[in-house]
């Protein structure tokens, strides 16, 4: 399959594979910081909206908000790294090849950003399914009706606002890892 892909794609010069690379990691740049603010934004109206008073009785949920956190953590590095991809791109094109990145400076930065994201992926995808096996036992747990005169048992916003932000993160990194992977691949 990768044989395939390279096969397809023409031999990368300098000049293409510099043009490819800025169009590439602006687009990661721009669906990365979306994806990221909006999980970010998901995860704050979430903790924001726990009662602070109320006992915890499923502490699966508090697993899910730390590792969402994390993730989101993961997501912003991502996302500056994503920037500083577009800054050697921008290296790469200029004129004055004095400020030229080496080939090694640029596959270094893909892959400190595909290993970032591949850890991010793992933590969000953990992180969602904790959650949504949280929001399942919850629904499982007491047959329909008896869950309006049992509160611990109803479904609240704040367990679906993080299973939100997690599969966003999920998102998130994987553009992440397959803009750097792609131009990995295309490079090597």
């Amino acid at each position: 399959m990768s044989e395939l892909i390279k096969d397809s794609l023409p031999t990368p010069t300098k000049q293409r594979f510099a043009a490819a690379f800025r169009i590439v990691s602006r687009f990661s740049f721009w669906i990365q910081l979306a994806l990221a603010s909006t999980s970010g934004i998901a995860l704050i109206f979430a903790i924001l909206s726990r009662n602070a008073s109320e006992v915890v009785e499923n502490g699966s949920i508090s697993l899910s908000i730390f590792l969402a956190i994390v993730g989101v953590l993961l997501a912003a590095f991502s996302v500056v790294w994503a920037f500083r991809d577009r800054s050697l791109a921008r290296r790469l094109q200029s004129s004055d090849r004095t400020i030229h990145p080496r080939k090694e400076e640029v596959i270094q930065a893909l892959k400190i950003g595909l290993i970032v994201s591949f850890i991010g992926m793992l933590i969000a995808f953990v992180a969602s399914e904790v959650s949504a096996i949280a929001v399942l036992s919850k629904s499982l747990s007491v047959p329909q009706g008896v869950a309006i005169y049992n509160r611990q048992n109803l479904i609240r916003s704040l367990d679906m606002l993080v299973i939100l932000s997690n599969v966003n993160l999920i998102g998130t990194h994987l553009v992440g890892s397959i803009t750097s992977l792609g131009l990995l691949e295309w490079i090597d």
